[in-house]
């Protein structure tokens, strides 16, 4: 059996999980393992810095990919199927699906569930953003159709993208890994007594419109009204128009004090230390493919307070209290069970964290890699 050599088409991930997942998915030491000889990956430079040096693992980086997103585009349309072919690789592996290539035969991951998920573009309004994700949901469903295998990372994405697309033949799942350094991480915080200090509540997510912050900020402004001692931060940066939206909603919740502490986008290991020292993690988000903030605090094990939507309850199952994150006193209420209840609080923080360790870097790259291969020698041979 002769060895492969897989491309992978990297131009396109961008996002904190997408990078988290390219990382991961190279943690492997032997590629012989599973019949291939040579990785190669097409990105930009700030992506393949942070990628291992392996002797199998070639870097390439296409000047287009520094430039505008009309460069990445048409390189990705004309030039990639090219470049593939004298690299002499008989596979690509799409990290993400938002791909104009064409090379035969394609393995694509699904990574964005915003056009699929119910109400999600409403929620963008009728600006830039909502063009963009639209127009990205066209360039998705022609190359989940053209591709010869789909790789999901939750079940609830592959129904929902399905359901949108038709069906796509060779599908599998593949759930995300975990960072060591959240394996490594113990909840730190001592429940405060007697209102000694805040009741700490952190949410880690970018700040965008389906992610929910306005409706987190007006539960925890309930709860202060309420007489609790409790606080709130927010991780993670964000979006232009959420962004803005969020900034004219604390000038008017925080008129009679500051409760709200917005962070910027942090390095693993100070995420890891923010959800150690918190009390309540409150994950918010109205869509994600899987929800890998969620899973680094459940990793660590405390208690959380999640979204009801999406693919959230599959990846969190009875870790967790949830609750609809578009409705302010359903989050409160969930905050205030978790707070109310020691014993409660306690036994899904064990669960959440149980579950947990089925996740991890190394299980995503072999079952990856694994399918990659098997799958390109099944095909017949016109598809190759």
């Amino acid at each position: 059996m002769s060895l492969l050599k897989v491309a992978v088409d990297a131009s396109r991930v961008r996002s904190g999980g997408g990078v988290a997942h390219l990382v991961g998915i190279m943690n492997i030491t032997d590629p012989t393992e599973y019949g291939i000889a040579e990785i190669h990956v097409w990105a930009y430079k700030k992506l393949l810095d942070q990628l291992p040096d392996h002797p199998w693992l070639v870097k390439h980086h296409p000047a287009a990919l520094e430039r505008s997103l009309l460069h990445q585009s048409w390189w990705q349309a004309v030039e990639l199927s090219r470049e593939i072919k004298q690299a002499g690789c008989a596979v690509l592996f799409s990290a993400d699906a938002s791909t104009f290539c064409r090379f035969q035969p394609m393995i694509v991951l699904n990574q964005n569930m915003l056009a699929y998920d119910e109400g999600v573009l409403g929620l963008f309004g009728w600006g830039k953003d909502r063009f963009q994700q639209s127009l990205m949901y066209f360039v998705q469903r022609q190359a989940f159709r053209f591709a010869a295998a789909t790789i999901f990372l939750t079940e609830h994405a592959s129904r929902q993208v399905q359901r949108r697309v038709g069906n796509l033949g060779i599908t599998t799942r593949i759930p995300h890994g975990v960072a060591s350094i959240f394996k490594q991480t113990l909840p730190t915080a001592i429940w405060p007594k007697a209102n000694e200090r805040p009741i700490r509540c952190l949410y880690v997510s970018p700040i965008y419109e389906y992610k929910h912050q306005n409706q987190v900020v007006l539960a925890i402004k309930a709860l202060r009204d309420q007489g609790l001692n409790i606080e709130l931060t927010l991780a993670g940066g964000g979006g232009r128009r959420a962004l803005k939206q969020l900034t004219q909603l604390l000038a008017i919740e925080e008129q009679s004090g500051k409760f709200v502490t917005i962070k910027d986008f942090l390095p693993n290991n100070n995420v890891a230390e923010l959800i150690s020292e918190a009390d309540v993690f409150v994950f918010a988000s109205g869509c994600e493919t899987f929800g890998i903030a969620l899973l680094e605090a459940m990793t660590i094990g405390i208690p959380i307070a999640c979204s009801n939507r999406s693919s959230l309850p599959e990846t969190l199952q009875d870790g967790g209290e949830y609750f609809d994150p578009q409705d302010p006193q359903s989050i409160a209420q969930a905050i205030q069970r978790l707070i109310n209840e020691p014993a409660r609080r306690a036994e899904i923080a064990f669960r959440a964290k149980t579950l947990a360790a089925q996740y991890s870097w190394s299980r995503c790259a072999d079952e990856t890699w694994t399918f990659i291969a098997q799958t390109y020698r099944e095909l017949p041979l016109k598809a190759k």
